[in-house]
C-alpha cells in the first residue's frame, strides 16, 4: 500500500516530463533488496531472531543513502517505498546520492540497552556486504539514535578492519558526527518556509502536529522569526492557545511532563482537531497519512509544511491543491536532514570538520536554491509543488541515467 502511493506520485509527475525509457523502467524496481535474520542473545540468555531489511533503490547519481528504522510495523513494502522517496529527495536537494532505506521489525522500547546494542551490531553483520562509504550509507530514522549509529559504525569498522566513519551518518560528534545535524531537518524546513512566505501571502499563525525533535526545533525557529505558535500536539494530545505559546515555557512543560497539553490555560484538543484549526501555516511533523481524503476538505491552513515523511496522501493532495493550499512537500521540506548527513559524509572522507555556522550556511544555500528551482517549475507548468519537486528530481535522475547509458 505504501509503495502504491509512491508509484502514484511518480506516475503523476511523469505526465510533465519526457523520460528516457531506461529511466522509467529502472525507477519501477529497487536495484538491490535484502531481508535477513538477526539472532540476538537476550539478557535472559535466550536467543530471539529479528527480521531486518535493507533496500538500495537507485544509485545512478551516487551511493545510496537512507535511514534505518526500528518499529514493530516495519515491512519490506514500507522500506522499499521509503528507499524510492529517498532517491527523489536526494535528487531534489541535489546531493550526489541515490536512495536507500533499512529497518528492523522490533519494538526497541522493550529492549534493554545491551540488547539494543547486540541487535544493532547484528544488523550491520547481516548487511555488511550491502553497505559501505562508497556504496550505501545508512543513518538514523524512526526510533534509531546517534548512539545506535555509533555502535553500527564501530561494528562495520571492526568487520572490515579499517576505521570507516563515513559508512554511517547521524553519529555523535565525538566520533565524526556533524555539528548542526541534530536540528538540520527542522532548520531546512524553516529555510524552505521562509522562502515560501516571500512567494505566497500568508499570515504568521502556526500549528504544529508532532512536538518531537523536528517539530520542537521548527517551532523555535519560527517563533524566533516572529511567527505565533497557537497550537501544538504530541502522541498524548494537543493544546491550543489563542494568544500564542511562550516557546521556552512550552519546551519546559514538555521536558517536565512529557506532553504539551498540560501547558497552563490551554484548550485541550486532539491531533485530528489540530489539523482543522483556522491557522495560516500547518506544520506536519508527526506520522504518515495524517491528512487523507476524509479530513483534507476541513483543512483551513493556507500553507502546509511536511516535516514528516508522507503526511498527506495522494488523494488528499488533489483536494488541497484544488482548495488553494500551498504545500511544501516532504521531499523538499524535510531534506535538510539528508543534506547535513551528506555534509557529515564529506567531512568524514576528508577528515576535515566544519563549524556549526558553516554547516548552517551551506544548508541555507542548498534549501533556498532548490526551493526556488521547485517553485519555478510549479509556476511555469502550473502544477502543485509536490509534482514540481518530482519533475525536478526526475530530470536530474534522467540526465544521469542518459549520461551513463550503455549503447
Amino acid at each position: 500500500m505504501v509503495f502504491e502511493n509512491a508509484e502514484k506520485q511518480l506516475n503523476k509527475a511523469k505526465k510533465h516530463i519526457a523520460l528516457a525509457q531506461e529511466t522509467e523502467e529502472t525507477l519501477k524496481h529497487p536495484k538491490e533488496a535484502l531481508a535477513f535474520s538477526i539472532p540476538v542473545r537476550m539478557d535472559s540468555g535466550e536467543i530471539k531472531v529479528f527480521e531486518g531489511f535493507r533496500v538500495r533503490y537507485n544509485d545512478v547519481r551516487g551511493p545510496t543513502k537512507g535511514g534505518i528504522r526500528y518499529h514493530p510495523n516495519v515491512s519490506f513494502d514500507e522500506v522499499k517505498a521509503l528507499a524510492f522517496w529517498m532517491t527523489i529527495k536526494c535528487a531534489v536537494i541535489d546531493i550526489p546520492y541515490g536512495g536507500g532505506k533499512g529497518g528492523v521489525i522490533v519494538d526497541p522500547q522493550k529492549l534493554s540497552k545491551a540488547e539494543l546494542e547486540r541487535l544493532s551490531r547484528g544488523w550491520v553483520r547481516g548487511a555488511v556486504n550491502m553497505i559501505g562509504p562508497y556504496k550505501d550509507i545508512p543513518a538514523p530514522d524512526v526510533y534509531t539514535t546517534p548512539q545506535i549509529m555509533a555502535w553500527m559504525a564501530d561494528e562495520y569498522s571492526t568487520l572490515v578492519g579499517t576505521y570507516s566513519p563515513a559508512v554511517i551518518t547521524g553519529k555523535p560528534v565525538s566520533i565524526g558526527g556533524s555539528l548542526g545535524r541534530g536540528y538540520a531537518t527542522a532548520l531546512g524546513g524553516y529555510f524552505a518556509t521562509k522562502e515560501a512566505v516571500k512567494k505566497v501571502k500568508v499570515g504568521k499563525r502556526v500549528a504544529i502536529q508532532g512536538f518531537g525533535n523536528a517539530g520542537a526545533h521548527m517551532a523555535r525557529f519560527l517563533v524566533e522569526d516572529g511567527f505565533t505558535l497557537v497550537a501544538a500536539s504530541d502522541s498524548k494530545g494537543g493544546a491550543y492557545l489563542e494568544s500564542g505559546f511562550d516557546f521556552k515555557k512550552l519546551e519546559d512543560v514538555k521536558k517536565k511532563d512529557g506532553r504539551v497539553d498540560v501547558y497552563p490555560g490551554v484548550k485541550k484538543i486532539s491531533n485530528e482537531e489540530l489539523l482543522e484549526l483556522n491557522v495560516d501555516v500547518l506544520v506536519l511533523a508527526a506520522l504518515e497519512n495524517a491528512v487523507t481524503k476524509d479530513n483534507a476538505p476541513k483543512v483551513k491552513a493556507k500553507m502546509i509544511v511536511e516535516l514528516a515523511n508522507g503526511p498527506v496522501t495522494p488523494d488528499a493532495d488533489d483536494i488541497l491543491h484544488k482548495n488553494g493550499t500551498f504545500i511544501i512537500p516532504d521531499v523538499l521540506a524535510n531534506s535538510g536532514g539528508v543534506c547535513v548527513s551528506y555534509f557529515e559524509w564529506v567531512q568524514n572522507l576528508y577528515g576535515h570538520y566544519w563549524t556549526e555556522e558553516d554547516v548552517n550556511k551551506k544548508l541555507e544555500a542548498k534549501m533556498v536554491k532548490e526551493f526556488n528551482a521547485t517553485y519555478e517549475i510549479h509556476s511555469s507548468k502550473k502544477i502543485d509543488m509536490r509534482t514540481a519537486a518530482y519533475v525536478l528530481a526526475l530530470g536530474r535522475i534522467d540526465q544521469a541515467t542518459k549520461d551513463k547509458m550503455k549503447l
